[in-house]
């Protein structure tokens, strides 16, 4: 059940008190001791499925596809999302996985940015293969959400990186 105005004014002074007390202007931030992600490692049924969607009709190179170096006969995948960084995908046959729910500690969706001028050709391909999708017109011009052939959900984001809403995240 949706949140009751009363309630959205409270979440809303949390997040205002939550921002007052962590947030910082960039200037005031220490450098991250992170590089960037290399990769995230999600699951998938099939791998030639998974490789048909992410390179075929996305158009992400396949970069790598070995076995798992943790479970024997899985299969580990990594597809290149730009700006040196990974989208990784392991196999776990034989182990009966069931379907992800979208819940507490799971993964809501994956951003990838795009550039806005390669939109309308990947629309164009999402709409020949049927692969439904949505946005930008659904009120986050900047967004386009899909799903891949296991339900992960997918947002297409012409934001650059560093950016989100049209504004720069390490600026004043």
């Amino acid at each position: 059940m949706p949140p009751t105005d009363a309630e959205l004014g409270e979440l809303a002074a949390r997040r205002q008190e939550l921002r007052d007390r962590y947030l910082r202007p960039p200037a005031e931030r220490p450098p991250s001791p992170g590089r960037g992600i290399h990769h995230a490692a999600l699951i998938c049924s099939d791998v030639e499925r998974t490789i048909e969607f992410y390179q075929g009709l996305l158009g992400f190179p396949l970069v790598e596809l070995v076995e798992n170096r943790d479970y024997r006969g899985s299969s580990h995948l990594f597809f290149d999302v730009g700006n040196r960084t990974l989208l990784g995908f392991f196999d776990f046959p034989g182990l009966g996985l069931e379907p992800g729910v979208e819940s507490i500690g799971s993964v809501q969706h994956v951003a990838i940015s795009a550039a806005p001028e390669r939109w309308d050709e990947l629309r164009a391909r999402l709409d020949a293969a049927g692969i439904p999708y949505a946005g930008p017109d659904i009120g986050i011009p900047e967004s386009m959400y899909l799903r891949d052939p296991d339900g992960i959900q997918i947002e297409l984001l012409s934001d650059p990186l560093m950016y989100f809403a049209g504004h720069r995240l390490d600026a004043e």
